[in-house]
């Protein structure tokens, strides 16, 4: 097959919603990469059936809905070939850590076009690129969401933060791990509230906090 136009991979539904509303990159291909891969366990057979049914048990979904939510869109990457792919993230652990994956997949699968990373702020606007190629991300993700460790050279920056912030935030001395502990006299919800207010640079959305405070209540 011979090579497509430009693609765009955004982080998330509500970005691509955003994008559209907005008619940014009104006539361009671009979905969204539906997924929070700093939460649960994976695979390093990247989107495969064992790595859809891996997630679908993460998110508590069956693997029927994983697949219409998260593979469904990523169609267009998974059976075309693209001469150029534009990544759009932004800066915080959540969004680093998917975009980790779609390099590794991109890698693993020996894509040799160009590669250009946007990060964005919490308005969706570019606060910086970074041009890339698809070469040793497949063994980052590796190292970082199998095998639980870091590399000594991580590029670009953001995606090095990130993998920090990836690797300690569940550990029982992180900085939201010690949150939620002290707090744990809050109700559900205004703990919740709480750390979306206070740790923004993680990404978290409401439904991974609820599931660390239950976790956290129940080993009290």
């Amino acid at each position: 097959m011979s090579p497509n136009r430009k693609l765009h991979i955004l982080n998330g539904q509500e970005m691509y919603r955003h994008f559209t509303k907005t008619q940014f990159l009104e006539d361009e291909l671009k979905i969204p990469f539906n997924e929070a891969m700093c939460c649960g366990s994976t695979s390093d057979d990247i989107f495969s059936n064992e790595f859809a049914k891996i997630r679908s048990n993460v998110h508590h979904v069956t693997l029927d809905e994983y697949t219409e939510i998260t593979l469904k869109p990523l169609q267009p990457l998974l059976n075309h070939e693209f001469k150029e792919i534009e990544l759009w993230f932004d800066a915080d652990m959540f969004c680093q850590i998917n975009y980790l994956t779609i390099l590794a997949w991109l890698d693993h699968t020996n894509h040799q076009g160009t590669i250009t990373l946007h990060i964005v702020d919490d308005q969706f606007e570019p606060i910086e690129n970074y041009t890339l190629q698809a070469q040793g991300y497949y063994e980052l993700y590796k190292q970082v969401l199998i095998h639980k460790s870091s590399s000594e050279t991580i590029d670009p920056p953001s995606l090095k933060k990130g993998v920090e912030f990836y690797l300690h935030y569940l550990k029982e001395d992180s900085e939201i791990m010690q949150f939620i502990h002290q707090n744990l006299h809050l109700s559900d919800e205004e703990l919740t509230a709480e750390l979306l207010k206070n740790f923004k640079e993680y990404g978290l959305g409401d439904l991974q906090y609820l599931d660390m405070i239950k976790k956290s209540r129940l080993s009290q």
